[in-house]
């Protein structure tokens, strides 16, 4: 088969395609990319092997009537160029993943018959799903609660967030071994996303003497790279205290580091949650407060009620609350193991494969007709 995968304007929208496309490439299928030219897609597609193939798309500013304008008209030009690439393609099934690139593409995948899957990273809807669903063939979902927000999709299934190989094969021993944490000690890991998040940063540098009184404890803190110089001049870190405590802007190995991690401090970006649920690290959970329609801490709230993780909201996380909470967390062995049983029982770990197999079947119903 040939399969068209479609998503645009976050990372949170690509790492999932991405791990889709590994899935359905071992199962023989050939997979090509439909984004933004200047998009955060086209730079991680462009480190696989995968064509892809830009499509220009924004969104609008309701304050200016002109930028509604100008999102409409790229979005036909693009919808055109799409269905002539389709018929030089001539893909079996498309699949979006959010974000304006996907209106075109799925648009015009409707308009030549060719199936059209959706997947949602997130526990509310996105713009494009939403509007995109009324016509889907199938709309998959990482958490059931906004089945209801599916429209008009023929099919709903909750299928779970996928996530690439390199996390999900990753080994704790690899990453003590990177990362230079013995094996019988306890790792905290600390990160904010791919930008980091200062109040994460802060409520943990308050807690440094706290946490180095713990011998047995080394901390991991992925700060983000604009907030990594002040983080070290804050923290300080002797010679001595750097040997437990480990600073650094970014990490591109996430696979290795979380797989050695105990316990996690972390917002709760569909991304980060989806690596955290398939390595079934217990977390404590801080949502970005101003994301869409305040999804993270939906997304916090589903995965805490099935006894994954804990969490308290940004406001709180400079009060008392903060070092109580993660002092439990790494107090409480026994807690820990709770939400590592109840994260094994999340589809994450296999999401990919859900995903892949209504990929497959949407697919092969267009076949018999």
């Amino acid at each position: 088969m040939v399969i068209v995968l479609s998503g645009g304007g976050t990372a949170g929208h690509i790492n999932p395609a991405l791990a889709l496309a590994e899935e359905l490439r071992s199962r023989g299928h050939e997979v090509l990319f439909a984004g933004t030219p200047q998009g955060v897609e086209a730079r991680l597609v462009g480190q696989t092997d995968i064509p892809f193939t830009p499509f220009e798309a924004s969104g609008f500013n309701r304050r200016h009537p002109m930028s509604l304008v100008k999102g409409v008209g790229k979005i036909a030009r693009s919808t055109a160029k799409a269905r002539k690439w389709f018929s030089e393609v001539k893909p079996d099934v498309v699949v979006g993943f959010g974000g304006y690139v996907c209106i075109p593409v799925a648009r015009a995948a409707e308009q030549m018959g060719i199936p059209v899957v959706l997947h949602e990273q997130n526990s509310y809807m996105g713009m494009a799903n939403q509007f995109l669903s009324k016509k889907a063939r199938a709309v998959c979902l990482t958490y059931g609660e906004c089945a209801d927000q599916a429209k008009g999709a023929a099919e709903v299934a909750v299928t779970g967030n996928p996530v690439r190989r390199s996390v999900v094969e990753a080994s704790r021993a690899e990453g003590r071994a990177m990362l230079g944490i013995p094996e019988d000690g306890l790792m905290l890991l600390v990160f904010g996303g791919s930008l980091g998040a200062r109040s994460i940063n802060d409520a943990v540098i308050a807690m440094k003497s706290q946490l180095l009184a713990r011998p047995n404890l080394s901390v991991v803190h992925i700060t983000g790279p604009k907030e990594y110089d002040r983080a070290r001049d804050a923290l300080a870190l002797t010679v001595q205290e750097q040997q437990r405590w480990h600073l650094m802007p970014y990490q591109d190995r996430m696979g290795e580091t979380l797989a050695a991690a105990d316990a996690i401090v972390s917002r709760a970006g569909a991304t980060s949650l989806a690596e955290i649920s398939a390595l079934a690290i217990p977390a404590l959970l801080v949502p970005y407060p101003y994301a869409t329609e305040d999804h993270q801490t939906k997304n916090a709230r589903s995965y805490v009620e099935a006894g994954c993780a804990d969490w308290l909201s940004d406001a709180e996380i400079g009060t008392e609350a903060f070092p109580q909470k993660l002092e439990r967390l790494l107090d409480d062995e026994k807690l820990r193991a709770a939400m590592t049983e109840a994260a094994r029982r999340q589809p994450t770990v296999n999401a990919a494969r859900n995903l892949a197999y209504v990929v497959e079947e949407s697919a092969k119903q267009r076949l018999i007709k």
